[in-house]
């Protein structure tokens, strides 16, 4: 009986406190995604290898922006909305994506993760502030920005941000 009742508190305190276990959804202290249809405007950004164009966007808190991401160059490029330290943090995860092949210079491989011992099995690119566009492709990415911030939109591809393909946004009152 004794063993019995320990193993049903176990079993209570386990699906508990399985939240704490689950991965948070991403959030950020700057926007959110947001469908096409609420946009208030368009911004078409032009990719060129290791350029953006233009290189500075201005937007006002409040507004939603529908980026037409027109890739031009030759390479796989990528459009990522964040801070310093976020595209810090996300050129690590990419350089990881190209070191495990995942990632060549001209697209997003889906991998088999069964063959791929000690490896992160849950790695993709999946964050809603970033979208990959092909050499010759278009895509767009929508985005609420609700506060007034210093921000960057960025290529994290291994070597494209060091080689100058970041930009400036900016979102004023």
């Amino acid at each position: 009986m004794f063993l019995r009742n320990r193993l049903v508190l176990a079993a209570c305190l386990l699906a508990l406190s399985s939240t704490v276990w689950a991965s948070p959804a991403q959030t950020y202290d700057f926007g959110q995604p947001a469908p096409a249809a609420k946009a208030s405007r368009s911004v078409e950004v032009v990719m060129g290898d290791m350029s953006f164009d233009p290189k500075s966007i201005d937007i006002k808190a409040g507004e939603t922006i529908r980026f037409v991401l027109v890739n031009k160059g030759q390479l796989l490029h990528e459009f990522n909305l964040g801070d310093v330290a976020m595209h810090a943090a996300h050129q690590q995860e990419m350089l990881k994506m190209q070191q495990s092949g995942m990632l060549t210079p001209t697209a997003m491989k889906e991998m088999d993760h069964g063959s791929m011992a000690g490896m992160d099995h849950g790695m993709k690119h999946d964050d809603p502030n970033s979208v990959l566009v092909p050499p010759g492709k278009t895509a767009e990415l929508t985005w609420t920005f609700t506060k007034a911030t210093s921000l960057e939109f960025a290529c994290n591809i291994p070597g494209h941000y060091q080689a100058g393909m970041v930009g400036k946004l900016t979102v004023s009152q």
